[in-house]
């Protein structure tokens, strides 16, 4: 079929940008629709834009506004590692023959005999950021220093309307264009949670109050503080509790570590409870009904919020090491405790009053500087799919809906596509932001976008049968037991 022509479209000059002028021409815009536009390049789109690469039929472009990738870079603790076993990379688990595996990488670099007698299933986190950046660096069709403005439906000539501003070094505007396709896939990512108890924290200068995402770029300013609070119970509180620690002077260490989780309890790491993160357990969450849904995703924290036993037994050896010589090490770890309200004490300390949830008691916490690991929470949606709002189907709560080949429903009359990557764990589960799944999840975007099967994928990927009644395209075990339906509480 011949692709429709459209004359490229410049929209009005962003606020404050100078006119474009003859001398300055918009970057070049196919004349006819796009098949794909990538709005950010994380991890997850930038998986699909690997995954893309070799479809030579796929017309796609992925725009970021940040000048070039990086991945939690205040987190890139030394030691520290991704969570997910290296096979996990942009690729391997739908295509292990691509250019861009995180094999591939380590033999451009000549590293493959090192990693091979290193033996190490879970790679640096540092290791995997720079992967990633490799294949950043590598990959066509990625542009840096893009901010996508809108997106909007064109019923007249039936595409996306995608308006695009170029930002110069410094992160100002620079120009404007529009492009044309027929399916978006949003990849905007997360951004640092602050709860609302310590906004006022966060927003005043004077003492340091930062969020963990940022923490390697204030870790001389924290461990300089007389006493330094980590709030924050999961995986990131624990990695910087670590840190703070071993850089802490014996008997001297004067560290609080406080969170609402009842416990500093390890992930589930178990064999057949990781199969809560394969495409059989996401197909079978994404048929349960929306109250269920809602319940799973609150019970389910140990899954994805716990902390990884080696990072736990790394701490208790700490401790145990500074205990040696019989003293206690001046660090309290308290579970259970939420902060109600913080404030500032003059311009130099900060008093968090905190609440014991088990216990109903109250008390105060003068602290010299605060690390904030209160997670991640996803960018919203709203302002960029703004144009699209009249066409999005909604749930209960007012969430887009998500079908199970990760499309925004949307009205019928919109004949285009918008793909969510990490935006649907209401629809999809724990293994939403899971990167041992993004693969899977790309290939299938890119099956369900060209209407093929460039990538084939298993029909079954769990020994755990999850629900009584078995979906059609799951392939039974051998000599499987009956298993029939009851109705009616029978």
């Amino acid at each position: 079929m011949t692709r429709p022509t459209y004359p490229p479209t410049t929209p009005p000059s962003p606020a404050g940008a100078s006119p474009r002028t003859a001398a300055e021409p918009a970057p070049h815009e196919p004349r006819a629709p796009r098949d794909l536009v990538g709005i950010g390049i994380g991890p997850l789109n930038l998986s699909l834009a690997a995954l893309a690469h070799p479809l030579a039929e796929l017309d796609a472009v992925f725009y970021e506004q940040r000048p070039a990738f990086d991945w939690h870079p205040g987190l890139l603790i030394d030691g520290a590692t991704v969570q997910v076993p290296f096979l996990a990379d942009l690729v391997t688990l739908a295509d292990p023959a691509s250019r861009w595996s995180f094999l591939s990488y380590l033999r451009t670099r000549e590293r493959l005999f090192p990693f091979y007698f290193a033996e190490r299933f879970h790679i640096r986190r540092a290791e995997y950021d720079a992967y990633c950046r490799w294949v950043a660096e590598n990959l066509p069709g990625l542009r840096f220093h893009h901010q996508v403005d809108a997106v909007r439906w064109n019923p007249e000539r039936d595409v996306f309307e995608v308006d695009v501003t170029r930002l110069d070094a410094d992160g100002a505007a620079e120009s404007s264009s529009r492009t044309y396709t027929k399916s978006i896939v949003l990849g905007i990512g997360t951004e640092p949670h602050v709860p609302d108890p310590l906004r006022p924290l966060v927003d005043a200068p004077g003492v340091p109050v930062v969020h963990a995402a940022d923490y390697l770029g204030h870790r001389a300013t924290l461990l300089a503080a007389e006493h330094i609070t980590v709030v924050g119970s999961g995986q990131s509180g624990a990695e910087v509790f670590l840190d703070l620690l071993r850089h802490r002077p014996a008997g001297r260490e004067k560290l609080h570590w406080i969170g609402r989780s009842e416990a500093f309890a390890p992930m589930e790491y178990s064999k057949l409870g990781l199969e809560h993160f394969t495409p059989d357990y996401t197909r079978y969450f994404h048929a349960l009904a929306e109250p269920v849904r809602e319940q799973l995703v609150t019970a389910q924290w140990q899954l994805h919020r716990g902390i990884d036993a080696g990072t736990i037994a790394a701490i208790h050896d700490e401790l145990y090491r500074r205990n040696l010589g019989g003293g206690w090490p001046d660090a309290v770890l308290t579970p259970g405790v939420r902060v109600r309200t913080a404030g500032r004490i003059a311009t130099t300390r900060i008093e968090l009053h905190l609440e014991h949830l088990q216990q109903g008691t109250r008390s105060r916490l003068t602290t010299d500087a605060v690390v904030l690991a209160t997670g991640y929470r996803e960018r919203p949606h709203t302002r960029l799919l703004a144009g699209l709002d009249p066409y999005l189907r909604r749930d209960s709560q007012e969430r887009p809906r998500v079908d199970e080949e990760f499309r925004l429903a949307l009205d019928p009359s919109v004949t285009g596509s918008v793909f969510v990557q990490n935006a649907s764990p209401h629809t999809h589960g724990v293994g939403t932001p899971d990167l041992g799944l993004a693969a899977w999840r790309s290939a299938t975007i890119l099956n369900t976008l060209t209407g093929k099967e460039p990538y084939p994928l298993p029909q079954r990927t769990a020994f755990t049968t999850f629900g009584l009644e078995q979906r059609s395209q799951v392939p039974p075990a051998r000599n499987p037991g009956t298993l029939t339906p009851l109705r009616d509480g029978t």
